[in-house]
C-alpha cells in the first residue's frame, strides 16, 4: 500500500526523507503518528526510525531544517528529539530490546526495520512509512497492524505473557489504548494483563499515574476503569478507590455499588469538562463512603461525613499517587468536601442566607460544583432525575441572582481586623477575631450589607457587647 497522500500535508517529512537520501540512511516513519494518520486523529508528535545512529541523522534534519534548531540527546535511551513548528520529532535507531526481569528498562542492540518493528507494543502501533524518495509513502506492515487497526483489536506483536513481563507499563497502555480509540483488547493479551497483573509493582508510580490521567481524559473513562479492575491491576496502585465495590443488603435494605457509582459520574462529568481536575473530584467525591458506612433499621445504610473525611483524605491520595498538589489538590479538596451542599439545597426551600454560604465558600469554582453536582445524580428513576436537575436549575438561578445583588464570592468584609484594633484602641486579641466572625456572619445571613458604614455601626454594637469602647471612628 502506498500512503503518499496521507503524508501531503507533513512537508517535514519530506525533508526528513530528502536528508536520509543525502546520507544513505534507510529510514521511516514510524508508530502513533502513522497509527493516527489512518484514524484521521490529529497528530504533532512524530516518531522517526532509521537504519543507523538516530542521534547522528537527528543532527543533520536540524540542520537542514534551519533556525537555529536544538537537539536533545537522551544517551540512556539512544534517541533524539527535535522541536519544529509545531511537531516534535524524536530519532531513534532500528534496534532489538530485551529485559531482565527486574526492570523495565529494555538492554538495546542494533538491528533492523523488522526487529524495531517487532519491538513495538502493540500491532497498531508497529506500522510504518517509507520516507526515502525511491520508496516514499510505502507502507511497512509485517505484524498485521492494519488488519487490527480496521477490526479495532489491540493485540501484541509477539508473545503478550513476554512483551508484559519485559514492560508492565505496557498493561496499563494496553487498555489505555482501547480507552482512547474505543478498541477491543484481544483475549490473549487481556489474559496475560490479568497473568501479570502484579508485575506493574516494578513500575514507578508517575508513569503510572501519567497513563492512569490520559485514561481518566479519554471520551469514556469508565471503560478504562472497568478494565483496570477487572484485570486486577486497579487495586494494586489505587486500593481506596477499588474498596467502593460491592453492594450489601441488610434486612431489605440495599446500598448502591458505589465504585460503578462513581464511574457513572466520572462519565458525566466527562461529558461536559475535559477539565482533568474536575474528573478526578468526581472520582473521589464518595471515596470515604466504605468508612462512614453505618446500617439502622428504620432508615437502612447511611454515609454521614463521607464528604468531610473524604475532604480529608484527598492530599494522601494525591500523594500517594504522585499527583501535582499545587492548587489541583485544593481544587479537588473541595470540591469534595461541597459536593453535597448545592445537593441539599435541591431538596429544601432555597434560601439567600444558604446561598449566600454556598457561593462564599465555593468561591470561583461554584460553576464546577455545580457540575459535579448534577454529575452525581444516577438514579436509574428518569422521573427521579428529572425532578432533580428541575430542582438544581431553581439552586443556579437563586446563584445567580444573589451572586449579581450581594457580590458574595471570595468575599471579604469590608471591616479588617486592623480597622476594629484602630477603633478600639486594643491589641490583637481572640475578641478581634470573634467580631470579624460576626460581622461575617451577619453578611451572610443578609443582616448587613458588605457597606462601610453598615459593617462599622454593626462593629460598633458588638464591641459594646465585649464592652469595648471607641476611641475613634475612622472615616473613609
Amino acid at each position: 500500500m502506498n500512503c503518499s497522500k496521507l503524508l501531503v500535508n507533513y512537508p517535514v517529512l519530506e525533508k526528513i526523507g530528502h536528508t536520509a537520501d543525502q546520507l544513505g540512511l534507510e529510514v521511516c516513519v514510524v508508530g502513533g503518528f502513522v497509527r493516527d494518520l489512518f484514524l484521521k486523529r490529529p497528530s504533532s508528535d512524530i516518531d522517526i526510525v532509521c537504519v543507523g545512529n538516530g542521534t547522528e541523522f537527528a543532527e543533520a534534519v536540524a540542520k537542514e531544517l534551519g533556525d537555529n534548531i536544538k537537539v536533545n540527546v537522551f544517551k540512556t535511551f539512544g534517541t533524539a528529539m527535535l522541536r519544529w513548528q509545531d511537531y516534535e520529532i524524536e530519532f531513534v535507531g532500528a534496534r532489538k530490546e530485551s529485559y531482565n526481569r527486574h526492570s523495565r528498562n529494555p538492554i538495546v542492540t542494533q538491528g533492523t526495520l523488522v526487529d524495531d518493528q517487532r519491538r513495538r507494543d502493540f500491532t497498531i502501533n508497529t506500522l510504518a512509512i517509507r520516507l526515502n524518495k525511491p520508496q516514499w509513502g510505502e507502507l511497512i506492515d509485517d505484524l498485521g497492524g492494519m488488519a487490527d487497526l480496521e477490526s479495532k483489536i489491540i493485540r501484541t506483536p509477539l508473545d503478550p505473557e513476554i512483551t508484559f513481563s519485559d514492560d508492565p507499563l505496557r498493561m496499563l497502555r494496553a487498555i489505555r489504548f482501547a480507552t482512547q480509540l474505543h478498541f477491543t483488547i484481544a483475549p490473549i493479551t487481556l489474559a496475560a494483563i490479568q497473568h501479570h497483573a502484579e508485575r506493574i509493582k516494578i513500575v514507578s508510580q508517575e508513569r503510572i499515574t501519567d497513563e492512569l490521567n490520559k485514561i481518566i481524559l479519554a471520551n469514556i473513562p469508565s471503560e478504562g476503569f472497568e478494565l483496570l479492575f477487572d484485570t486486577g491491576l486497579l487495586k494494586l496502585f489505587f486500593p481506596v478507590l477499588t474498596n467502593l465495590q460491592g453492594k450489601e443488603t441488610i434486612e431489605g435494605h440495599t446500598h448502591k455499588d458505589n465504585f460503578y457509582h462513581t464511574l457513572q459520574v466520572l462519565d458525566n462529568v466527562a461529558e461536559v469538562s475535559d477539565n482533568l481536575w474536575l474528573r478526578w473530584a468526581a472520582i473521589l467525591h464518595d471515596i470515604a463512603k466504605p468508612l462512614t458506612k453505618k446500617f439502622s433499621p428504620d432508615i437502612g445504610f447511611s454515609f454521614h461525613g463521607h464528604e468531610d473525611l473524604g475532604a480529608k483524605m484527598v492530599p494522601k491520595i494525591f500523594k500517594q499517587l504522585k499527583l501535582p498538589f499545587q492548587e489541583n489538590m485544593t481544587y479537588v479538596q473541595k470540591l469534595v468536601r461541597l459536593h453535597l451542599r448545592p445537593i441539599v439545597l435541591a431538596q429544601e426551600v432555597v434560601t439567600d442566607s444558604a446561598v449566600r454560604r454556598l457561593i462564599y465558600e465555593a468561591g470561583n469554582i461554584i460553576g464546577d460544583l455545580m457540575l459535579l453536582c448534577r454529575a452525581d445524580i444516577t438514579s436509574n428513576n428518569p422521573v427521579r432525575i428529572k425532578e432533580y436537575l428541575k430542582n438544581f436549575d431553581k439552586v443556579e438561578e437563586k446563584i445567580q441572582e444573589v451572586e449579581e445583588k450581594d457580590q458574595i464570592r471570595n468575599l471579604q468584609p469590608i471591616i479588617t481586623g486592623d480597622i476594629i484594633m484602630q477603633t478600639f484602641q486594643v491589641k490583637p486579641s481572640h475578641i478581634i477575631g470573634e467580631i470579624k466572625a460576626a460581622i461575617k456572619e451577619a453578611i451572610l445571613e443578609g443582616e448587613i450589607r458588605n457597606e462601610y458604614e453598615e459593617a462599622f455601626q454593626y462593629m460598633l454594637k458588638l464591641g459594646a457587647v465585649h464592652g469595648l469602647t471607641p476611641i475613634s471612628t475612622l472615616k473613609r
